[in-house]
């Protein structure tokens, strides 16, 4: 049975399986050429909008999945087809274990691999994962009454935003979630409903276009983002426009559900989604021998990382749950939460400090995670009834952050999804001193906003070194006439410890060879010099 993570931890059983998962990938997409050249018969205009703002350019990823091949397979002996991915150019199937390995005879199969590790010839595999559900809840809203939800977002200085008229207007979030019953009738989303703010969705696992079905987990993640009922309760991204994408089948536990998060993800793509928060994760299914171990939380292995990696490359932000299993003895995250770019979530009590069951890092790999917290104890949500009432969970910390990360970008639209991410990080309250329970702590919204305006209020003509204090890196902000030039880094002593040239294209620079301590900087160009201090500080 499913996981759903609102700090009710249930438990699931394995029966037995005569059937098998597994991913087919194609080695071809023969009509690459005709969709590179009419780019709208993939992607939507505010799609190629988003890549043409961040300097993306469409490639083979976003090209379909060839239909003759996906119906070959169909007609295949006893070959289910039960999801597709462009992005990996491959297909879910459910069959025999044999039956699944004469597919690798067909000419324009590149390789098999089953969710059951032990099957696969090779060592090529990606790997599945169990699902987590986490509780939601938010508010706020420019110059309205949070009531019970205002410490949810004065954690944050969100209401600084909302004050600035900053709550979220001409972003679009997708919601990949378990169900939305009670969204299209409920009062705390009529504002959604008037506006017209709630664009669209789907159902991927009945394949149906009735999204407002399914277990209510859903309608209490949305209601934290974009819920509004004065002096009870207002999401962080009260103006955003929100996709309503089923991805979670709450009667099992299967690694199809993976497959569905990345058909969703991309169908977000293609509509020029801007934000993609899942309050799922994976790591144990109903059959064992698809479930993830801690090796495979690497950020690489999992099948729904690797489609999260690929959400981040084509300009989304990707904001996922930590999970709900820290107080567990497997206190680890799950998937997608372990991918390198997204923005996992943690969550804290109303005091800020670390809930029991908030799922911990560091990855397989030694990443820090999560990346950031929220609170997701006793948050403020709506029911499919209407009714205000509390949840628990990362579930509910996850699309605060989202919706707080729309109105940061609200604030900078002409910024990339890789400086908003960075905005957030920077502004944490554990910036400099990191650590795999609360990551880099708690994000100051009203600071991102003042420092990236700081930054901005410097001349053209001035070069600055930021952050300061820093911690691995630092990067140089350089006059917009700058050609090359030369940063000198001295201990106090004055003995030179690093040196690095510096172009437009090479802004950055690694600190990690260096102590902690303070240290004296030199950056020379033709005819200009600067000097200062600079403070190195894990």
């Amino acid at each position: 049975m499913k996981k759903i993570y609102t700090l009710l931890f249930l438990l699931f059983t394995t029966v037995g399986f005569s059937q098998q998962d597994a991913w087919v990938y194609f080695n071809a997409k023969p009509n690459s050429k005709f969709y590179l050249d009419s780019p709208l018969e993939m992607l939507t205009q505010r799609a190629l909008d988003r890549r043409t703002n961040q300097n993306i350019s469409i490639d083979f990823k976003d090209v379909p999945v060839e239909e003759t091949f996906i119906n070959q397979v169909k007609m295949s002996t006893g070959i289910t087809v039960m999801a597709k991915s462009k992005w990996m150019n491959a297909i879910h199937v459910r069959g025999s274990q044999a039956n699944i390995n004469s597919l690798a005879l067909l000419s324009f199969v590149d390789k098999v691999d089953f969710a059951d590790k032990s099957l696969n010839q090779t060592a090529k595999i990606a790997k599945l994962s169990k699902v987590k559900k986490v509780n939601s809840v938010k508010k706020t809203k420019i110059e309205y009454a949070y009531g019970a939800s205002a410490n949810q977002i004065q954690m944050l200085n969100g209401h600084q935003l909302h004050q600035q008229n900053y709550t979220g207007s001409g972003k679009i979030i997708a919601v990949l979630d378990g169900g939305f019953p009670g969204v299209n009738t409920a009062q705390p989303f009529q504002r959604l409903r008037a506006n017209n703010q709630i664009l669209g969705g789907y159902n991927f696992v009945l394949r149906d276009p009735d999204f407002y079905t399914g277990v209510s987990h859903g309608t209490l993640v949305l209601s934290s983002m974009g819920g509004y009922k004065e002096n009870s309760l207002v999401g962080t991204a009260p103006d955003a426009s929100y996709y309503l994408f089923i991805t979670e089948d709450d009667t099992s536990e299967n690694p199809i559900e993976e497959s569905l998060w990345v058909e969703a993800a991309e169908r977000a793509d293609s509509l020029g989604v801007d934000i993609i928060n899942t309050s799922l994760g994976y790591f144990d299914y109903d059959n064992a021998a698809y479930s993830h171990t801690y090796s495979e939380i690497n950020g690489t292995s999992a099948f729904i990382s690797r489609g999260a990696e690929i959400a981040y490359s084509r300009g989304m932000i990707v904001v996922a749950s930590a999970g709900n299993s820290g107080g567990t003895s497997n206190p680890n995250i799950g998937t997608p939460a372990d991918a390198v770019s997204v923005i996992t979530v943690g969550a804290v009590n109303s005091s800020e400090v670390l809930t029991s069951f908030s799922s911990v890092g560091p990855t397989f790999d030694a990443r820090i995670k999560p990346d950031v917290m929220a609170q997701g104890l006793a948050t403020i949500v709506s029911d499919p009834a209407g009714n205000i009432v509390t949840a628990n969970g990362t579930s509910f910390s996850s699309p605060i952050m989202a919706g707080m990360i729309a109105c940061l970008w609200q604030a900078f639209p002409q910024k990339t999804n890789q400086e908003i991410r960075e905005l957030v990080l920077r502004s944490s309250d554990k910036f400099m001193t990191p650590d795999n329970q609360y990551g880099y702590g708690i994000p100051d919204f009203a600071l991102a906003i003042s420092n990236q305006l700081d930054l901005e209020s410097f001349s053209k003509d001035d070069f600055i070194l930021y952050p300061n204090p820093a911690s691995d890196t630092v990067s140089v902000s350089l006059p917009s006439t700058f050609d090359t030039g030369t940063v000198y880094i001295y201990s106090i002593l004055g003995q030179k410890v690093l040196e690095q040239k510096i172009t437009p294209q090479t802004t950055t620079i690694s600190l990690k060879s260096l102590n902690d301590g303070v240290y004296l900087y030199k950056m020379e160009s033709d005819g200009f010099s600067k000097t200062g201090k600079i403070i190195k500080k894990l």
